[in-house]
């Protein structure tokens, strides 16, 4: 079966991180950390703190993005407050703010002929309108696959310097961004979040890490983990960390692959491929196919995320794969349109 239905990323971590593995100390597993003692928090903390030139208190860590995510919720959002997310995005945006019993306010991507772009005139209306204490973007977003322009995400924070300013950058396919590190400065309120899961090809693993703006001292000490965390698991973040060429030459692959994805699959007709900055592609597609092409790759032993959501329930979403996954699922739907036109 070939898996594509979960923004896994299916070529593996670096052999460095094997490397770990195979010789792990038995201090990793015995004795805590006692990283405390040097004046940081972790070994992973210290590194990121000095790839990105940051304050290591302004480094936060935690079990994936996803978590990081329910510590900024839970450390910021009271009862009856307000989280503003985008409209199109991952659904468990929608459940973290129910676990504080706040409420959701949306904000509005826009779709258009083969992307969706952020609406930031839009945004500032509902934003002046609601006043969210805490709000979200997805960049790359969730399932959407676009990102936010740097100027509409300084606009943003120009004009929401009063809350909580998440850029969930999970979906990532590159080891740095290095535009949004100069805004956390400039921005005490900015937080930016990542994870190891995606690029990295750590999911199993579970490492997510925030950067902090100058104004999220309750949030590093919310976060903070006396007695450490996951001594093998940083180990082994940081020799990902150490493999560029290996991370690299995944992400020419995958970008070659997507430009596959457009070409081909986008030139069928009933498929609309929307273009993307992540490691998956969203594809519309007519409401008579959707059942059909299904079952026909669930005979071909392909698995794909079919949406179900309200606003999205006509579309795929695809996990780009190895390279010679996605041939195959690219002959797989091509094999379909032509039996079924």
């Amino acid at each position: 079966m070939i898996n594509l239905d979960r923004n896994e990323n299916n070529y593996g971590p670096a052999p460095k991180c094997y490397e770990v593995l195979r010789n792990a100390d038995i201090e990793h597993l015995s004795y805590y950390s006692t990283s405390y003692r040097e004046g940081y928090k972790s070994v992973l903390s210290k590194r990121l703190a000095d790839d990105f030139n940051i304050d290591e208190k302004r480094i936060v860590l935690g079990y994936g993005a996803e978590d990081l995510l329910k510590q900024v919720v839970q450390c910021y959002l009271d009862e009856n407050e307000k989280l503003m997310i985008p409209s199109y995005s991952w659904w468990y945006y929608k459940k973290i703010a129910s676990e504080v019993g706040a409420a959701n306010v949306e904000y509005p991507l826009v779709k258009k002929e083969n992307e969706f772009v952020y609406d930031v005139e839009a945004f500032i209306r509902i934003y002046r309108s609601e006043k969210p204490k805490v709000l979200f973007i997805s960049s790359p977003n969730n399932p959407t696959g676009n990102r936010i322009e740097n100027d509409q995400l300084v606009s943003i924070l120009e004009e929401a310097k009063d809350s909580v300013v998440v850029l969930d950058e999970a979906y990532l396919y590159q080891d740095t961004n290095a535009f949004v590190l100069e805004l956390l400065d400039k921005y005490p309120n900015f937080i930016v979040l990542r994870t190891f899961s995606k690029y990295f090809a750590l999911a199993g693993v579970r490492i997510g890490y925030g950067l902090l703006g100058k104004n999220h001292d309750p949030l590093s000490n919310f976060s903070n983990r006396y007695l450490g965390y996951n001594r093998l698991s940083e180990e082994i973040a940081i020799a990902a960390l150490d493999s560029p060429e290996y991370y690299n030459e995944i992400s020419r692959k995958t970008n070659e692959d997507k430009e596959s994805y457009y070409a081909e699959i986008g030139s069928l007709e009933g498929f609309t491929v929307f273009k993307s900055e992540a490691n998956f592609v969203l594809v519309e597609i007519t409401e008579e196919i959707k059942n059909p092409l299904k079952a026909f790759l669930t005979q071909k032993d392909i698995n794909i995320k079919f949406m179900n959501e309200d606003a999205l329930h006509n579309h795929l979403r695809i996990t780009l794969g190895t390279q010679e996954e996605n041939r195959k699922v690219i002959d797989a739907i091509k094999e379909f349109a032509t039996v079924n036109a």
